[in-house]
């Protein structure tokens, strides 16, 4: 896979590590279980795959080189390159300015950009109408394009299956940027597309799919979640699934594997390929590998789990919703959230709100913690975690000689 000029400020000295004796240990990728750095009073399980993806070092390269090579000019970003406050306050303070927040509000006037600046696309794309309305202002975004190759392979499928004359289910957060540009893709590819939140807002739809509810219930109840003119006794006689790349993987084939039993109780078995089109190549490989890998630190009997990313990080979010399954855990955005020994400051993400949590240690001695983070989380944030809980806790062996010992967990 290809390498990318990410700078140097992003690496770090002890995951850098950790990640090079994996791929020597691990090179076909078979194992999930993770990797025990023992400080001595403290042990910390490294998860099998995390940090940055294909598609963020690619964002971040793009970037850094749309800075080096347009000296004294504006440099604009249409909304966040990616989720992660660390990432997007570094190009903040080298003078690159946001034109949108994640949500599309206008922060600055499109009014004000001229043919001379430079405007950067986001990791996650941009809707069909913000490229036309740059390109009428005469605004050349093809050189700094930072969306990601795994993002644009299911606009490719959007588009296979919109030729068939599908209608369009996308699984993702409608308000989401990725989706936002997906579904104005899909828009164009298909007659009709919808968004999916999750397996909930699944069952719903399949009722107006068996005919169970009415039109005018669809429309209250799926509001700006899907294309003008959709008609529900019209546009669900053939369906494909596509999905926002940061949902959960198994969320979305649980999803799209409903859907095809919902068109079979409809139409029939024998009749299936006439009426769905199978999509599950559309999920992104560093998400299923996250994903996975957090599986894999369920095995461990830890004391606790910290997550690390941006609090707006789709993908982070679901690490944290894994983790939870088991462990106490807790979603943080750096060090800095972690006040003292007892005291950590988190985000609870079912509440978009900061809640503060005593005595999360619980205890000095023989503790377990498992450590991971989102695709668009810089590896240097994972060692400065490390690094403070060290100094909270005390007394813990030297890195250098505990990555010397470094050895994977076995049950």
């Amino acid at each position: 896979m290809k390498s990318f000029n990410v700078p140097e400020f992003y690496r770090s000295p002890i995951i850098s590590k950790v990640k090079q004796f994996r791929k020597l240990q691990d090179p076909r990728k078979k194992d999930n279980s993770p990797t025990v750095l023992d400080y001595g009073p403290v042990k910390y399980y490294i998860a099998r795959h995390f940090g940055f993806c294909y598609g963020v070092e690619n964002a971040i390269e793009i970037a850094f080189r749309a800075l080096d090579e347009n000296p004294g000019k504006r440099i604009y970003l249409l909304s966040e390159m990616i989720h992660n406050p660390s990432v997007n306050r570094d190009l903040t303070e080298r003078g690159v300015l946001f034109l949108q927040d994640t949500l599309g509000k206008q922060l600055i006037s499109f009014d004000k950009l001229t043919q001379e600046d430079i405007v950067m696309i986001p990791a996650f794309g941009a809707p069909l109408q913000l490229l036309e309305l740059l390109k009428q202002k005469g605004i050349e975004t093809k050189s700094y394009n930072t969306t990601c190759p795994f993002v644009e392979r299911v606009w490719k499928k959007s588009e296979q299956i919109g030729k068939t004359e599908h209608t369009i289910i996308i699984h993702g957060k409608y308000n989401h940027e990725e989706t936002r540009s997906t579904f104005s893709r899909s828009a164009i590819d298909s007659e009709a597309v919808i968004v999916v939140r999750d397996m909930e807002e699944s069952k719903r739809l399949a009722d107006y799919i068996l005919g169970n509810k009415t039109q005018q219930q669809f429309e209250i109840e799926f509001k700006g979640k899907y294309t003008p003119g959709f008609e529900v006794a019209k546009h669900f006689q053939k369906i494909g699934v596509i999905n926002q790349t940061t949902m959960l993987a198994t969320e979305t084939e649980e999803i799209a594997s409903f859907f095809k039993s919902v068109l079979i109780k409809k139409f029939g078995e024998q009749n299936i390929k006439n009426h769905f089109s199978d999509t599950n190549d559309t999920l992104c490989y560093a998400t299923n590998e996250n994903q996975d890998a957090c599986y894999g630190l369920l095995e461990t009997d830890a004391d606790l789990a910290i997550v690390i990313g941006g609090y707006n990080s789709s993908n982070t979010s679901h690490l944290v919703e894994l983790c939870e399954k088991k462990f106490p855990t807790y979603f943080i955005s750096s060090e800095q959230e972690i006040e003292s020994n007892i005291t950590i400051h988190h985000f609870d993400y079912p509440n978009k709100k900061m809640v503060t949590t005593n005595n999360f240690l619980g205890k000095n001695n023989d503790l377990k913690i498992i450590i991971t983070s989102g695709a668009s989380c810089p590896d240097s944030l994972l060692d400065q975690v490390i690094n403070k809980l060290n100094k909270l806790v005390g007394n813990t062996k030297n890195t250098e000689d505990v990555l010397i010992a470094l050895k994977t967990f076995n049950n």
